[in-house]
């Protein structure tokens, strides 16, 4: 490499031989060239090695030039001076450099290995790459928002780094016949993915597997089979609504819309929902709200605010016999439940005197009711109204209750009204 850097007349006159733009990246960041004449040149040039690999290299002056000479030459490894002793003279313009158990690049455009002058100007560089060749790519997913696309991401092997620029390649054909396609718009849902926007064929599976590539060698995964039909998902339902049921403690509502994208299609969609108190980060799944577009949760905490998203998973379109797959969660939506009017334990609420009848067996039978609906009903819209009017007793009499304590008197025995269930259930 040139002491100096040549003039634009220079650059201009000649064409720099084909290594030397690797060579500029590589040493980028390296000091710039002393003003001298000096040539030297390394050896070898821009080495691939395996990690824990040896090297022997040389940096060779060229030339008479006063006062260089091996003995004043140095080497850096990307910026940092190595240690004499790494080093010895082989001759009066030849300095020898041994390196043993390399690590890995800290860069994947390559290590930058410098010989310098005494007075620190570049003489000659070198990049040195240093790592490992590509593991078989693994774990290909693929999935389509409008069953005209395609969009893929895997896993980059089992380790994944290999310490130098390694190339992925999604290749695709149709099973039974058709030439190998090559995706093209990479990183659109993370570093390992690619997407394939039109020209797809229906009802035909397709091949689908990764390439990978760097300077020691290549890898191939293995082959995924599918169908279009059969990885069909959407975005996540959209307007998802939650509100209070009317003045029910432990209960809201909430109810959503089908995805618009595949409103044309014939297929089949299940829902579920998921919950999480305001403070929490824990998540309640509710599996089982079928092809609703609408749900009711119930045994929720009174005067809590809870946060609740909704996804969809489109299924059997046109006849497939997949599971389908998972769209992605809707933004979260918040929603409180009323507060108790209840009082809570030790508040002095009025027990019942004589003659009047004891509500246990109906609190008894309601707690019978929210358990099997908790357990089964979640969201069903079978004995919502029952339930709803029943509620809606329960805190009237509540309510009642208070009122009295409030005055400070409770009812006679002789002159209470007896309480009965509504006459509509």
């Amino acid at each position: 490499m040139p002491a100096g850097r040549p003039g634009p007349a220079a650059q201009s006159a000649r064409r720099p031989p084909p290594p030397l733009p690797l060579l500029l990246l590589c040493v980028l960041g390296a000091p710039r060239a002393g003003s001298g004449a000096h040539t030297a040149v390394i050896s070898p040039q821009d080495p691939t090695l395996l990690i824990g690999s040896s090297l022997q290299a040389t940096c060779s002056v060229h030339g008479d030039p006063p006062g260089t000479t091996a003995e004043g030459l140095y080497w850096t490894l990307n910026g940092r001076r190595l240690a004499p002793e790494l080093s010895r003279v082989l001759n009066a313009s030849t300095l020898a450099l041994a390196l043993a158990n390399l690590n890995g690049s800290r860069q994947q455009s390559g290590d930058n290995l410098v010989c310098h002058a005494r007075d620190g100007s570049i003489l000659a560089g070198s990049c040195l790459y240093v790592g490992l060749p590509p593991e078989k790519p693994f774990n290909i997913s693929c999935w389509s928002k409008n069953m005209k696309d395609l969009t893929c991401r895997w896993t980059p092997g089992a380790h994944g780094e290999t310490f130098l620029h390694t190339n992925y390649s999604l290749k695709y054909k149709l099973r039974w016949y058709g030439q190998d396609n090559t995706c093209e718009e990479y990183h659109t849902v993370g570093p390992h993915s690619c997407h394939i926007p039109k020209d797809l064929a229906l009802f035909t599976p397709y091949e689908i597997w990764v390439e990978a590539t760097n300077r020691l060698g290549s890898a191939r995964s293995d082959v995924l089979t599918l169908d279009i039909l059969d990885v069909v998902t959407t975005d996540p339902p959209p307007d998802v609504h939650v509100s209070r049921v009317g003045g029910l403690e432990d209960q809201l509502s909430v109810r959503w819309v089908s995805p618009p994208a595949l409103k044309d299609f014939l297929f089949q969609a299940k829902y579920q929902i998921r919950y999480r108190v305001e403070d929490s980060v824990d998540w309640k799944v509710v599996d089982d709200v079928s092809n609703q577009t609408s749900c009711r949760l119930a045994g929720l905490k009174p005067g809590t605010v809870y946060f609740v998203q909704v996804r969809c998973n489109p299924f059997g379109i046109y006849g497939s016999k997949k599971a389908g797959i998972w769209s992605e969660w809707s933004h979260p939506t918040a929603a409180s439940t009323p507060r108790s009017e209840r009082p809570g334990p030790g508040g002095g609420a009025c027990e019942p005197r004589g003659g009047e009848p004891s509500s246990g067996p109906v609190r008894r039978e309601l707690k019978q009711f929210l358990g099997w609906l908790k357990k089964h009903a979640y969201c069903s819209n079978l004995s919502f109204r029952l339930y709803d009017q029943w509620r809606a007793w329960m805190q009237k009499t509540h309510k009642t209750r208070n009122q009295h304590r409030t005055r400070g008197s409770c009812p006679r025995a002789d002159g209470a009204r007896r309480e009965v269930l509504p006459d509509k259930l």
